[in-house]
């Protein structure tokens, strides 16, 4: 069977019983993304840094295809997690860079009084696959060199 979209587990994560997203209803566009290990996300002061929760995942697609990734609904009010770059972006050559396997990680900050504990198994977010446009005489030609946050990297 040819692949055309999904989800693999990541290097290093293959005997940590990663569970591959679902879609939970036939019309759902997300799928429900997990934490892979027990996450301690710190409440935010000034100047502290997001936490980067491991998924154990990493997603193929086609070349004119992103991967989104949304924080849960639920998030906000009952844990008081926001996504710092409010969307992810998992883009297509992402996938098995050489410096991370294209492993997905959620972005959070934690917008609380107390420090939040995420557990492995809990869903974290969701995960929609969307084809993209490019305007006239796009140019880009550069090659990813990196993983997590590379798109700049020379």
């Amino acid at each position: 069977m040819k692949k055309i979209r999904g989800f693999e587990i990541a290097k290093g994560w293959e005997d940590k019983d990663i569970h591959m997203p679902e879609r939970k209803t036939a019309h759902s566009a997300g799928y429900d993304i997990e934490c892979a290990e027990d996450t301690v996300v710190p409440k935010f002061v000034p100047g502290s840094k997001p936490t980067l929760v491991p998924t154990g995942l990493k997603a193929y697609m086609g070349d004119e295809e992103v991967l989104y990734l949304y924080n849960r609904s639920s998030n906000p009010k009952k844990k008081n997690l926001i996504l710092a770059n409010s969307v992810g972006v998992v883009d297509s050559d992402y996938y098995e860079n050489p410096d991370n396997d294209g492993h997905i990680m959620f972005v959070f900050y934690n917008i609380g009084e107390e420090d939040v504990t995420i557990k492995k198994g809990e869903a974290i977010g969701q995960g929609v696959f969307s084809p993209f446009l490019v305007v006239d005489h796009d140019s880009a030609t550069g090659k990813r060199m990196g993983g997590y946050g590379s798109t700049d990297k020379k």
